[in-house]
């Protein structure tokens, strides 16, 4: 297997290896605003400056910007280090993309708005594709609001290689994101997400690298998962489906610790190893400190997890049912 680095620069701006996604501190209400401050400051403080936000990421009265706002607002000398990416012109009621001028236009200026002049859009992402609106009249808005000087620059997220090449010939995306993790490779079907994004010198950016919990070695059994934890609805948690998976987790976690490392840690520099920018989102500090540690994975360590990806099937969908047909569009 290549070795593959992730990308050094996006939207015209440099990164480091490793960044940060930032929905888990404001999306479920359950991270108190003193304690996502702080996990942000050991994010710049690890050197995680790629940040991944969203206007959908909790209620409009606590969501992503308002956060970055008051974190921006209380750390300004860390605003130049940041690289930031949006997600919106998406309905978390109806759970719709709305990419239409309008609605992006919307989105975008209540970013802006939010944002209240403490961080730059640096990437501004519609968070799905509108099956009402052909890709490239999006990319055309999204390309005039670039020269208006609302955002750096646009990027594309759950799309296939069809539409990246699409979105790519009307005009060059600065990002791609996709899921990617040990639980769902998907994108790296041979001429899929991944070899077109290489191909057009497309930086990816990886989200759920962690597949929500499942490389961390913290599940063993459902019983480690709240009642109420909104894991239980996705298909790869329900009974069946979890104790199959445990195996290829407990898998990660035996080769981590054989290397000293944590399984997030491993799972987090296989991601790297494919060309793509891993942005883990950990809720607490000491969790984001750890995820943010570079490590490298030898040749054979490569090859066992490889065997283990051969041995151990994942079951489940990596959504639950009702969203997936909005997946890699």
């Amino acid at each position: 297997m290549p070795r593959l680095s992730p990308p050094t620069t996006i939207a015209g701006k440099p990164v480091n290896p490793i960044g940060y996604g930032m929905m888990n501190l404001t999306a479920y209400g359950t991270v108190s605003h003193s304690d996502a401050i702080k996990s942000l400051r050991a994010a710049i403080n690890s050197g995680a400056n790629f940040w991944n936000g969203g206007l959908f990421y909790g209620p409009p009265d606590a969501n992503s910007l308002i956060l970055l706002k008051d974190y921006f607002t209380k750390y300004p000398e860390d605003a130049p280090k940041v690289v930031l990416s949006i997600k919106g012109a998406y309905n978390a009621v109806t759970h719709t993309p709305e990419c239409n001028p309008e609605s992006i236009r919307a989105a975008v200026d209540e970013a802006l708005r939010l944002l209240d002049g403490t961080h730059p859009i640096d990437l501004f992402e519609c968070a799905r594709i509108d099956p009402t609106v052909p890709v490239e009249n999006m990319v055309k808005t999204l390309v005039e609001l670039i020269k208006e000087g609302k955002i750096g620059s646009y990027g594309l997220s759950e799309v296939n290689a069809q539409t990246i090449r699409r979105a790519h010939a009307a005009h060059p995306p600065a990002g791609v994101e996709i899921e990617l993790s040990l639980f769902s490779r998907h994108a790296l079907e041979k001429g899929g997400i991944i070899d077109t994004c290489h191909e057009l010198g497309i930086p990816i950016i990886g989200y759920s690298v962690l597949d929500r919990g499942w490389l961390t070695g913290q599940l063993k059994t459902l019983d480690d998962l709240p009642k109420d934890d909104i894991r239980r609805h996705f298909p790869r948690f329900r009974p069946g489906a979890f104790e199959q998976n445990v195996k290829l987790a407990e898998f990660v976690e035996g080769i981590a610790g054989r290397k000293g490392v944590t399984p997030a840690q491993m799972a987090i520099a296989w991601v790297k190893q494919q060309g793509v920018l891993p942005i883990p989102g950990a809720v607490k500090a000491s969790r984001v400190e750890e995820n943010s540690k570079e490590i490298e994975l030898t040749d054979t360590e490569l090859a066992e997890l490889q065997q283990a990806l051969d041995k151990y099937q994942v079951v489940g969908l990596r959504y639950p049912e009702a969203f997936v047909a909005r997946l890699d569009q």
